[in-house]
Order: C-alpha cells, then sequence, then structure tokens
C-alpha cells in the first residue's frame, strides 16, 4: 500500500505522541522527541494539530513532523524506516514541492536525524546545509547532585512567575500564564515538569521544563533559560542539573538538549552540568 501523508489522523495528536514516545531511544540519533510537541502546545491544541503531519503505510505511522514555525519542518521517522527508500523519496518529493501543502514556497528548512535516506536524497537535489547545532547527553543510571540552588516545581499557581522568567531569559518571547496553562493541559506534559531556580534573596533567576519519554528512554530539556539580569553566576548549570534530577525521578535512562553551536554560553552551561556534547547536526535549506 502507497504511504499516505496528512494532518495527525484521527487519533490527533495523540497518535504522533505516542510515536515519537516509541521511537526514542539512547542509541538513536538525536531526533524529534513528544516534548517537543507539548512545548508547541503552548499554541494550544487546535493550533498543534495543525502543525502535525504523518506519513503512514498500512495504518501505522512510519514518520512524524512539527511545522515549528513557517518555514521548518522537524521530522523523524520509526527507527526501522531510517532507510525505507519508498517514505525517504515521498518525504523529499513532499517538502520540495510547495503545491503539496508539507512547507509553503520560498526559504525553507527540514530537520530530519543523522543517517535518514531522507537528508541524502536532499543534498542530491541542492538542498544546503544549515547552521550548526549541538545536541549534549547525560547519562542518567547514577544519581544526580544537588544543584546548588532552591528549586521549585512549577504548578498552576506558579505560572504567572515561571513565564515571567522565561520571557526574562529569552528575547521576543511571548510565553504567558495563559500559554503555560494551554501547554499544562497537552498530552505530553503528563510526563513533564516545570522547574524555578531562587538564588540566596529569594529571587526567580531560572527556568526549565523536562519532558520524559516514558521509563528507559531519553528526556528533553526543552527550554532552558537564566534570567538576563541573573547571568555569569553559574544558574545556567545549577537549573540544569535540576533538570537531569526531574528526568532521572521521571525514569528517563538520558537527558539530551539541543542548542545552537554558537551559544557557546549555554554549550558550557550544559557541559559543567554533565552533559557531554554530540556531532554537531544542521538543518537542510531548500534553495530559492
Amino acid at each position: 500500500m502507497a504511504i499516505e501523508w496528512g494532518g495527525p489522523g484521527p487519533e490527533g495528536p495523540g497518535g504522533a505522541v505516542d510515536a515519537l514516545r516509541e521511537w526514542q531511544d539512547d542509541g538513536a540519533p538525536m531526533q524529534l522527541h513528544p516534548g517537543d510537541l507539548g512545548w508547541f502546545w503552548r499554541a494550544g491544541a487546535a493550533a498543534t494539530a495543525a502543525a502535525v503531519r504523518t506519513w503512514c503505510r498500512d495504518g501505522r505511522i512510519l514518520a512524524v513532523g512539527l511545522l515549528d514555525g513557517p518555514g521548518l519542518l522537524r521530522v523523524t521517522t520509526a527507527p526501522d524506516a531510517l532507510r525505507d527508500e519508498e517514505l525517504a523519496r515521498r518525504l523529499a518529493e513532499d517538502v520540495t514541492e510547495p503545491a503539496r501543502g508539507v512547507l509553503p514556497a520560498g526559504s525553507v528548512a527540514v530537520e530530519a536525524p543523522t543517517g535518514a535516506l531522507v537528508r541524502d536524497l536532499l543534498a542530491r537535489t541542492g538542498w544546503r546545509a544549515g547552521e550548526p547545532w549541538t545536541p549534549l547527553r547525560r547519562d542518567l543510571t547514577e544519581p544526580v547532585g544537588a544543584p546548588g540552588l532552591r528549586i521549585e516545581t512549577v504548578g498552576a499557581e506558579r505560572a504567572v512567575a515561571f513565564t515571567a522568567v522565561h520571557r526574562a531569559a529569552f528575547d521576543g518571547s511571548r510565553f504567558t500564564a495563559g500559554r503555560w496553562h494551554a501547554m499544562a493541559t497537552g498530552l505530553p506534559y503528563s510526563d513533564a515538569r516545570c522547574l524555578l531556580a531562587y538564588d540566596d534573596r529569594g529571587d526567580a533567576v531560572a527556568a526549565v521544563t523536562v519532558w520524559s519519554a516514558g521509563p528507559g528512554r531519553p528526556g528533553l530539556l526543552e527550554p532552558m533559560g537564566v534570567h538576563r539580569e541573573h547571568r555569569r553566576r553559574g544558574h545556567g548549570t545549577a537549573i540544569t542539573v535540576a533538570a537531569a534530577a526531574a528526568l532521572r525521578e521521571l525514569g528517563s535512562s538520558s537527558a539530551i538538549v539541543c542548542t545552537p553551536s554558537s551559544n557557546a554560553a549555554a554549550v558550557a552551561a550544559y557541559r559543567s552540568a554533565g552533559f557531554r556534547p554530540c556531532p554537531e547536526v544542521r538543518d537542510l535549506c531548500r534553495p530559492a
């Protein structure tokens, strides 16, 4: 049976979330994680459903994509379909031709796992490598040390404080308490936690959200940020250690994160928190 693509399907985004959970593995390359859909959910359930794409054969989901902004498709495949020729050809055609409705015309990019056959096909047709990103991973088989700051697990009553730190950490952020509540109602958030770090004066200085994919699977940090008025004091390292500890409590086998290689401060904070950098990855950009 031919491969078909469409929205999240009759099960809604839940089918894509379940597939992504199943595909997470410590031996797999950096790939789309259920936490990526969970973080996107702050835009609401309807917007998340509209941004999810699935490719199926015989009723089985073989690939899941997230339109993470108007010009970026983040896509990953089932482990046994990473080099599936029929799937790779269909993915390459769908993302190349705007008429297919997967990506618009103009400047766009595709994120796909290292080793995926679709990357080879796109490169052969002139898609260019984008900016480098550094994935980092920390093994969680051993206990995680103390972060050195007071850490609070955020509930609905602290959503205002949590989102305020996020806005102070990321220029242009529009994260609000209302968006936090939308995120917290999403399916992936059942395996997630938001953490706030406080300094000795009681000021909220850093925030992170962690997403488990289930026991024995890698968990994701997305996002982590330090308040712009409290940087260069080790708070990024402290909140990252706390994030790793939270994921271990949730049963995650490892903690993963990915950041632009140009963000040297973030890479340094993750390394200080026990994360080890993996080989750089790059999106593929479609020629104009």
